[in-house]
C-alpha cells in the first residue's frame, strides 16, 4: 500500500507539473515527465511483483498460520477503497500513460484484495494454508503482464519510436501522394507525450510548384493519422538524408 500511495502521489504531481508552461530551454515544456512517471510506476510494479512472488514461493515451502478474521476485514476494506479509486481512474487511463500507471497500481491492489478475500474464505473453511500464496502468485502474474506493456510503451516513447498504431510506410505514401511532391525522405514520426504525435520530413518539390499549397496539403493529410504537430522541409532537390548532405 505504501508503494501505491507513492505511485499515486507521483502521478498526481506529474499531472500538475507537466502542465507548466514551456521555456526557451525546454521548448516542449515538461510533457515528457508524464512518460517518465509511467515508466517509474511500471518498473515499480515489476519490482514489487517480483518480491511478492519470491515471498509467496517461500510461504508455499514453509506455510505459516494466517489470522483469517483480520485478513478478511483488511481485504474487504482494501477492496472497497481500491474499487472507488479504479472507478475514478478508469475514464482517464486510456488517454494518458501517467494515469495508466496509477490505474495499474490501483487495479493490482483491487485484484490483490479479491485474491485475498478468496484465499481467506478458503483458509477459514478448509484450512488450506497454500491458498494465500497461490492467490498472490496468480494475481501478481496478471499485474506483471500489464506492467510490462506499460514499461515497454514508455520506453518506446522515450526512444522516439514510431507509434504502434501508425504505419510509417502509409505516412510516406500519403505525403508522396500530395500533388506536387516528387519524393519524400528523412521521415520521422514519434510521440512527444500521450495524445501528442509529431512528424518531420523532407519533401522534394519542383520550383514551379506552389510550395505553400504543398505545405498546406501535406499538413492536412497528416491530420488523418492523428498527427497535428508537423514539420515539413520543402526542397527543390534532395539536400540531405538523415542529417548528412
Amino acid at each position: 500500500m505504501l508503494t501505491d500511495v507513492a505511485a499515486l502521489a507521483l502521478s498526481l504531481f506529474v499531472a500538475w507539473f507537466s502542465r507548466q508552461p514551456a521555456a526557451p530551454e525546454k521548448t516542449y515544456g515538461y510533457l515528457r515527465w508524464e512518460i517518465l512517471a509511467a515508466f517509474l510506476n511500471g518498473a515499480g510494479l515489476l519490482v514489487v511483483s517480483a518480491i511478492i512472488i519470491v515471498e509467496a514461493i517461500g510461504r508455499l515451502q514453509s506455510p505459516e498460520p494466517v489470522a483469517t478474521g483480520l485478513m478478511l476485514v483488511v481485504a474487504v476494506g482494501g477492496l472497497l477503497t481500491n474499487a472507488v479509486c479504479a472507478w475514478i481512474l478508469h475514464s482517464l487511463h486510456q488517454h494518458s500513460l501517467n494515469a495508466r500507471g496509477a490505474y495499474l497500481h490501483v487495479l493490482g491492489d483491487l485484484l490483490g484484495s479479491l485474491g485475498t478475500v478468496a484465499a481467506g474464505v478458503l483458509i477459514r473453511f478448509t484450512g488450506w494454508q497454500a491458498a494465500d500464496p497461490i492467490a498472490s502468485i496468480l494475481v501478481t502474474l496478471l499485474v506483471v503482464r500489464s506492467s510490462w506493456h506499460l514499461v515497454r510503451e514508455s520506453v518506446d516513447v522515450l526512444l522516439e519510436s514510431t507509434p504502434s498504431h501508425i504505419s510509417l510506410g502509409a505516412v510516406r505514401e500519403r505525403l508522396g501522394g500530395v500533388a506536387g511532391v516528387a519524393a519524400v525522405h528523412d521521415l520521422h514520426v514519434w510521440t512527444v507525450t500521450s495524445g501528442m504525435i509529431a512528424m518531420s520530413a523532407h519533401a522534394v518539390v519542383p520550383r514551379d510548384v506552389d510550395h505553400q499549397r504543398v505545405l498546406r496539403d501535406a499538413v492536412a493529410a497528416m491530420r488523418d493519422f492523428g498527427i497535428h504537430h508537423c514539420t515539413v522541409q520543402i526542397e527543390c532537390e534532395p539536400m540531405c538524408e538523415n542529417g548528412h548532405p
